[in-house]
């Protein structure tokens, strides 16, 4: 019988959409008083340094991230596309564009983002999750689409941000493979490279400098907008695949817009209300997918926080932590069974047919 419970991993999402959305109408705030490429350092390097003084109070001290040889290229991967090309591409992509152009060319992240999974990563899906992640991103482009008609823009900024968000999806699409891993380091590592990438920059085209205080201020922003949001994002990618991680994140721009209402006093508009209808269902088409069919689970071994369930029935060694849920290296021993499951860390299998 299918529980009623949401799952754990649409909760992370869900979270994470909630503080990235939150961090734009903040960030926002900031916008006169930094420099965009300063902005983006600040923000970035808050999320990295941030984490590394979370993870190194929680471990007491540091530890290795226990990342096995096969996956440091993954991670090498993620970091250089999501880290380092994406935030320059953004960069000179939006310094060519209007805003509204690039707000409706950033959903194109979500779109590529599934499609690498559905086709490159053979991630499963069905025609319920493709409909519900139409509605999530059309909600985006309502939400983002101009008031009024723009200027003709040259082709190189639509181009630059169209291929930053490409970046960003091979970005997901490698973090998925490395989900098992530290998320907190995951997510800590790939701000420190972002925000070094973006500070250099700044400093390279002579970028006046922000006051100590807008530094703190964004920083802190960073550390809960990106770095938490982050880690939030890379637990969802272990428990739900890629492309759904990605459709439940893409309403962050709604969530954004929502507390800018609250905080900010901005007008509820047509577009917002129709966006979050769009979204809602698309939501609902998710939360009530039911995927149930006998599978087949190889051998494998990994390390990551796991409890003793169906997937978990391993022998432990004395060096191993007691308690639940814990954290070690672990086999899997082959399995074949049947319950309702996710694309996720241990059901990457493939499928004869959709369903």
């Amino acid at each position: 019988m299918r529980s009623a419970a949401i799952h754990p991993a649409i909760v992370a999402a869900l979270a994470a959409a909630a503080l990235f959305g939150a961090s734009t109408p903040l960030a926002k705030q900031l916008v006169g008083d930094v420099p965009a490429l300063w902005l983006a350092g600040l923000l970035y390097l808050g999320s990295g340094i941030g984490l590394t003084v979370v993870r190194a109070l929680r471990d007491r001290g540091w530890q290795s991230p226990q990342i096995s040889s096969g996956e440091w290229p993954w991670l090498g991967g993620a970091i250089l596309f999501g880290g380092v090309i994406a935030p320059v591409l953004l960069m000179i992509g939006l310094s060519r564009s209007s805003a509204a152009a690039a707000s409706l060319l950033l959903n194109l992240e979500a779109v590529l983002t599934a499609i690498l999974a559905w086709i490159a990563f053979r991630e499963s899906t069905d025609a319920r999750i493709v409909s519900g992640m139409l509605l999530i991103i059309a909600g985006g482009v309502a939400l983002s689409w101009p008031s009024r008609a723009g200027t003709s823009q040259e082709w190189l900024g639509p181009v630059a941000i169209a291929g930053a968000c490409l970046c960003w999806a091979i970005d997901n699409n490698l973090t998925r493979r490395i989900s098992a891993s530290d998320a907190v380091f995951v997510a800590g590592i790939k701000g420190l490279v972002a925000g070094v990438v973006n500070a250099v920059l700044a400093a390279l085209l002579l970028a006046p400098v922000p006051a100590a205080a807008t530094v703190g201020l964004a920083m802190l922003l960073g550390f809960f907008g990106y770095g938490l949001s982050l880690t939030l994002f890379v637990l969802s990618l272990r428990g739900l695949g890629t492309a759904r991680t990605g459709a439940y994140f893409s309403t962050a721009p709604f969530i954004g817009a929502a507390i800018a209402i609250l905080l900010f006093g901005e007008e509820v508009t047509v577009r917002l209300i129709v966006a979050g209808a769009l979204m809602a269902v698309g939501l609902f088409l998710h939360l009530a997918e039911a995927h149930d069919h006998e599978h087949a689970h190889e051998a494998v071994e990994h390390e990551h926080r796991h409890v003793h369930d169906a997937h978990h029935r391993h022998v432990h060694r004395p060096t191993d932590p007691a308690g639940e849920p814990h954290t070690h290296w672990h086999r899997h021993a082959p399995l074949r069974h049947k319950h309702p499951h996710y694309p996720d860390l241990h059901h990457g299998h493939g499928h004869a047919s959709t369903g």
